[in-house]
């Protein structure tokens, strides 16, 4: 039965008028933030002016000249680098580990995955109490191995403080990454495998040449996500150290929330978060396409 064209065109004016609501409530949550925080980037509000006027690019330029700003962002890029590189090294092993047979696997999985599930907040100050100097079960244990009482003031040395925040943010997203490592993991077809080893190749060869240019697109998404999640970190690193000592530890995301809902500079901190969205937007391009390349050369 084929419809008239105004039957047709009745059918697509339905199908709009059905998901309209929708798609303006998703505008209307997602598109005025932003562009209201464009209009106010342009002006100088802040708790001694709430009614702002137009500076223009004023607000731009301080957040690019200001050295905390580059400071909270090495930071960022710091934690970023460094904790999901670990993640994902952890976790493609723990993946490889539990892909094959293995003795109470359906009881150590639900194990790993349990930090995830907790409120990032939550995680950063329990690792506070257990970073304690002096009623920290971690001075405590090394204390015992080392048969003389560890008072590291882990939290406050600048020494100390970085391994702290790394294992913490380590701890609890590299079950994220072992999850998404061993679900690519089990849709590769074993025959694959088989089929090198029957070729002679060696547990090397084929983790080289056969797993990893098989889990390479899920991994790439995995890394993608988590490298995203980790630029605006911001639970952890409060709960543990709110920045310090100093700002040793301050991350943008701390920065920005210190900008605005501690000193109140509104315009100043609208400014500062479009920066990111351009850097962050940018980074992401760039890393994209090299993991595109290297999938194209893996391949």
């Amino acid at each position: 039965m084929t419809l008239r064209p105004h039957a047709r065109k009745g059918r697509h004016s339905g199908k709009y008028a059905l998901v309209a609501p929708a798609t303006m409530m998703i505008l209307c949550i997602a598109l005025f933030p932003l562009l209201y925080s464009v209009v106010v980037s342009f002006q100088n509000i802040d708790v001694r002016t709430p009614v702002g006027t137009f500076v223009g690019l004023k607000n731009y330029f301080d957040v690019l000249r200001d050295a905390r700003f580059w400071n909270a962002l090495g930071n960022t890029a710091l934690i970023m680098t460094v904790c999901v590189t670990a993640e994902l090294v952890l976790g493609f092993i723990l993946a490889q580990t539990l892909i094959g047979p293995l003795p109470g696997k359906r009881f150590i999985t639900p194990l790993l995955i349990l930090p995830v599930v907790i409120a990032p907040l939550i995680v950063g100050y329990t690792w506070r109490m257990l970073w304690d100097t002096q009623y920290g079960p971690i001075s405590q244990v090394l204390g015992w191995i080392a048969g003389r009482p560890v008072e590291i003031v882990w939290l406050a040395n600048p020494a100390t403080v970085w391994p702290a925040i790394f294992i913490t943010e380590i701890w609890q997203w590299t079950p994220f990454m072992f999850l998404v490592l061993l679900a690519g993991l089990a849709a590769i077809n074993p025959e694959y495998r088989e089929a090198a080893e029957i070729d002679g190749a060696s547990s090397w060869q084929v983790l080289r040449f056969v797993t990893l240019p098989l889990v390479w697109p899920v991994m790439a998404v995995a890394i993608l996500f988590r490298a995203l999640d980790a630029f605006k970190v911001f639970d952890i690193v409060f709960a543990l150290t709110n920045g310090g000592p100093g700002t040793m530890t301050e991350t943008v995301s701390l920065y920005a929330y210190s900008v605005g809902f501690r000193n109140f500079r509104i315009s100043y901190m609208a400014a500062l978060t479009l920066i990111l969205i351009a850097i962050v937007s940018v980074a992401i391009t760039v890393l994209w396409r090299r993991m595109s390349a290297n999938q194209e050369r893996m391949a």
